[in-house]
């Protein structure tokens, strides 16, 4: 049990802290007395079973002739004197494997026989699944029979022990290494995977807006939009809709739209690796372009590996010139819908399962808009030896209104880790009228990086039976350069001969736009990507660049790139002074969009910083100075004031709050005699199980999330990641945005816990999958701490020594002449008294209690069983 001692507490503390039982071990410790050693008048205590649960105790007597105490035949030390100790019944313990919480089981102890002070935890089936042991030792364990369930034979896997530990409501299990799949710090085998509990959510993302405008006709203008994910897990089974919504009005005009951009079903299946997925999707590939379904698919999935064998998930980096909102979409379905502060951003929110092409708009407060697009970095596909990794699907494409075009279609590709750094992997497209054929070969270069280069063919019939054949070749490159301290995260070059056509310009040539050669959104020729970074560890500085140009076969050429210097440095008393410089470029179809942005940010007082910022751009130019500082760890603001093009003022705010129910963010701008505007953005969510329910703040839409459960108790703060949320009145919170298949810690936060507060195991850990709602029940025990005193009708004491409890939760140990420092004291509470491990009185708490500053002890009368 953990204790918070206020400072009025602490002379209690220390003068309970030296009862007679704790003096005399110190002063038989002090004088060489044996303290467990036969004496005339003695309590058996058996000794520890843990390395050997099978062998009988070695009965041991605890010597009390040393203790200070008037009735020293009425002394229970039975919970001191065994560790480890713990009776035959059922316990709710957290399995802890080698150090690594994995989850809550129900543990079964039984008495051995041939020890009658010893008991043995029941190890089932499903508990020695959940340890993460290699199929060839698994298929050797020996099981043992008992009149309810199977146990396991510790026999049968040697050098492991089990033990009870009821303090911190554990099972502790050692286990040799060796018998144990691969595990890294924060990653668990799928053995321990957990799918969660049934239940259903939504999730959204909301932003509002309203300008007014100071020139022209005045006109105000307000933008409303949303987007989320209704689901409802099932097992393993997730059902998920996405949505979105918009609406925009300017005078007299007004639009609006709602739209379910998809339905679909998946799952993971962890021995294969893979994700099975259902209903509308976008195809998920490294060899093609992405194109919208209905059918399923079965890909395996990278998140699933180990972390040394993961991808990276995709960023988005681009500079804004205002309070700005950013929404990043593909093929039309918003991914990410957000609002940035002024400045440089780098949104890193993206799920790893993002590929493709990317389109990026960003909508300033003054009205202005980029639209630029992005593709998802990608390392090489490359498979280690004798791996293979595979994607297919079926199905028919469908447009953005959910209606069937073409025939169906079926996919596939693979890649085959050959040996010593090769790798093979091809893949094919096919439909009536359409099909590509892909085929390549990769090879790791060990200190100089890695390789791939591929071929892919296409064939499309489109209307009037007019035919086009072309083909597209792909080199691509990714390097870590550990004695520069830098990388080449990716480097591409994608050249496509003119009658080349991927599946979605087949699509949108034959059903949306039939001039194959005036096609709107241009028919690329060649692509060339590299992103690029680079530490200078003795100046603290780094390097970030990437570049990526297009030509078309019937458009003007793109290109866009940019580059970020940062540096920390100190100055004096000031320390970590943040310098930051970038430059850009963006020219889509002709227009082109230069800037150079530069930054100081200067740490002030404790959370707090003072910043300059100017930017130069083909609209103007313009310098703020700024200030920004942490309210608290939920909450922090920003000011930033300063001249834009042509002298004039301009002032802007943002104030950003982590809540219980939501994370928000407000934000403000003026422009003189140009615009006013206010902004405003939501994410959150409400998830519910038969556990519970509870609304939250927002994460990935339909993504991982866990429950936690504090019973009674309200109000208690849980921490992940530096933010606090607490529990609803209901008991419940749920913490979102967790990582799948990466072990996820969470729990309370004891440094923030009331003073009516305690908890006994505050720390969780799992490892859950891919969309699921994880539930822990973290018991937390409500009510003041206080003296008391608990006698017997008869006007007795209970043993020195015994233990009083209040459920599950131990509250105090009976002092000399029944005094107890008691916890979770509350009004009608119900206690129980054990001596010997066995209950023999019960008492309940008076309805009216002494003042909180008061001294007076609780006299409290405790009626035998």
């Amino acid at each position: 049990m953990m204790f918070k001692p206020d400072s009025g507490d602490r002379d209690i503390f220390a003068r309970f802290a030296l009862n007679p039982l704790t003096r005399a071990l110190l002063l038989a410790l002090a004088l060489g007395i044996p303290a467990f050693a036969p004496a005339q008048d003695s309590v058996p205590a058996p000794a520890d079973t843990a390395a050997d649960n099978t062998a009988p105790a070695a009965v041991t007597e605890f010597n009390i002739d040393v203790m200070d105490v008037e009735d020293r035949g009425n002394v229970d030390v039975s919970h001191f004197s065994r560790a480890g100790y713990v009776m035959p019944g059922d316990y709710l313990l957290t399995l802890n494997v080698n150090g690594t919480e994995v989850r809550e089981v129900t543990v079964t102890f039984a008495a051995t026989a041939n020890d009658p002070h010893g008991s043995v935890p029941c190890l089932t089936q499903e508990m020695v699944g959940l340890f993460g042991l290699k199929d060839e030792v698994a298929e050797k364990l020996v099981w043992k029979k008992t009149a309810s369930t199977r146990c396991l034979d510790e026999a049968s896997l040697p050098g492991m022990s089990a033990t009870g530990d009821l303090s911190t409501g554990s099972l502790k299990v050692s286990l040799p290494q060796a018998y144990l799949e691969y595990t890294a710090p924060d990653w668990d085998p799928p053995s321990r995977w957990d799918d969660g509990v049934a239940g259903v959510l939504f999730d959204y993302n909301l932003n509002a807006s309203e300008s007014h405008m100071l020139s022209g006709n005045n006109v105000n203008s307000t933008s409303l939009s949303g987007s989320g994910t209704a689901g409802a897990n099932f097992g393993p089974w997730r059902l998920r809709a996405d949505w979105q919504a918009s609406r925009y009005s300017s005078g007299n005009n007004t639009t609006q739209s709602f739209d379910w951009s998809r339905f679909y079903l998946y799952r993971a299946l962890p021995k294969m690796g893979a994700k099975l997925t259902l209903g509308e999707s976008d195809l998920d590939s490294s060899l093609f372009d992405s194109f919208r379904f209905v059918g399923g698919s079965l890909v395996t999935d990278d998140s699933m590996l180990p972390p040394n064998l993961q991808g990276y998930a995709p960023e988005v980096n681009g500079v804004a010139r205002t309070n700005a909102k950013v929404t990043i979409s593909q093929q039309g379905r918003v991914i990410y819908e957000s609002q940035v502060a002024p400045g440089p951003f780098r949104i890193q929110e993206l799920s790893s399962a993002v590929s493709g092409q990317l389109d990026v708009r960003v909508e300033e407060q003054d009205g202005r808009v980029q639209n630029f697009q992005v593709d998802t970095a990608s390392i090489p596909y490359l498979t280690r030896p004798g791996m293979v990794r595979y994607k297919i699907a079926a199905g028919r494409p469908t447009d953005w209104e959910h209606r069937m075009q073409d025939e169906t279609f079926a996919t596939g590709e693979f890649s085959w880790g050959v040996s010593n750094g090769w790798s093979l992997f091809g893949g094919l497209v096919a439909a009536k009228k359409y099909a590509a054929l892909a085929a390549g070969i990769g090879r790791d270069l060990l200190s100089f990086g890695a390789v791939s280069f591929d071929v892919t063919e296409s064939r499309a019939v489109l209307t009037g039976d007019e035919e086009k054949r072309g083909a597209s070749y792909r080199l691509s490159y990714s390097k870590r350069f550990e004695k520069i301290d830098g990388q080449v995260t990716f480097a591409g070059y994608r050249f496509s001969e003119k009658d080349f056509m991927s599946m979605s310009d087949y699509l949108e040539t034959r059903y949306h736009d039939s001039d194959w050669g005036g096609l709107s959104w241009g028919r690329q020729k060649e692509l060339y990507t590299i992103t690029v970074s680079k530490a200078f560890r003795d100046w603290k500085m780094n390097l970030n660049g990437n570049y990526s140009h297009r030509t078309y076969w019937n458009r003007p050429d793109s290109d866009r790139y940019s580059l970020t210097l940062s540096q920390y440095m100190d100055i004096g008393n000031l320390k970590n002074i943040s310098l930051s410089l970038t430059g850009y470029r963006s020219e889509t179809w002709g227009v082109k969009d230069d800037g150079v942005y530069a930054s100081v940010s200067v740490p002030w007082n404790n959370g707090g910083s003072l910043s300059y910022s100017g930017q130069s751009t083909t609209s103007g130019s313009s310098h703020t100075v700024g200030w920004y500082d942490t309210i608290d760890s939920n909450n922090s603001y920003s000011m930033q004031a300063g001249t834009g093009t042509g002298n004039k003022v301009l002032a802007s705010g943002y104030l950003t709050h982590n809540g219980d129910l939501a994370n928000g963010t407000l934000s403000a701008s003026y422009y003189e005699g140009s615009y006013t505007s206010v902004g405003l953005s939501m994410a959150g969510g409400i998830t519910a199980t038969r556990h519970g329910a509870a609304l939250h703040p927002g994460g990935i839409n339909g993504g991982t999330r866990l429950m936690i459960d504090t019973g009674d108790a309200a109000g208690v703060p849980l921490n992940r990641g530096g933010t606090i949320q607490k529990t609803n009145a209901f008991g419940v919170g749920v913490m979102s945005g967790l990582n799948s298949y990466w072990r996820n810690s969470v729990g309370v936060d004891v440094n923030a816990l009331g003073d009516n507060m305690e908890v006994g195991h505050p720390l969780t850990e799992l490892t859950m999958t891919e969309g699921a709602i994880g539930y822990r029940k973290i018991d937390v025990l409500m009510g003041r701490k206080m003296m008391a005193i608990v006698k017997f009708d008869d006007g007795s004491s209970p043993a020195f020594g015994s233990t009083v409890w209040r459920g599950k939760h131990q509250t105090g140990v009976v002092d000399d002449s029944g005094s107890v420092w008691l916890a979770g004291v509350e009004p009608g509470a119900k206690m129980e008294v054990h001596e010997n491990e066995k209950p023999v009185c019960q008492f309940a708490i008076p309805e009216r209690l002494p003042p909180e500053n008061s001294t007076q002890s609780l006299l409290l009368a405790c009626s035998r069983n």
